[in-house]
């Protein structure tokens, strides 16, 4: 349960710092970011981590969770504006 707690607040994080990196902070809006963000994590976690939400977190868990919330991020903007960027 505080796994999954830890992963939300991290998402969410990181959600936000993807958004700044792929230039969507002021298109998509607060709670987008944070719901893509979290997404994001919660995929990358399950895709890599052999314990998914529950594996704790380590560099290796917070990269996988920022790279799964850019690809994410880029996705969402591609099928509401025809662009990745």
């Amino acid at each position: 349960m505080i796994g999954l707690i830890v992963l939300l607040v991290f998402g969410a994080v990181l959600g936000w710092l993807a958004s700044i990196v792929m230039r969507t902070e002021n298109q998509q809006g607060v709670f987008l970011n944070i719901g893509v963000g979290v997404a994001g994590a919660l995929l990358g976690a399950m895709a890599v981590a052999d314990g998914g939400i529950t594996a704790g977190i380590s560099v290796t868990s917070l990269l996988v969770a920022f790279i799964g919330a850019l690809v994410l991020v880029g996705v969402v903007n591609l099928v509401r504006h025809g662009s990745a960027h």
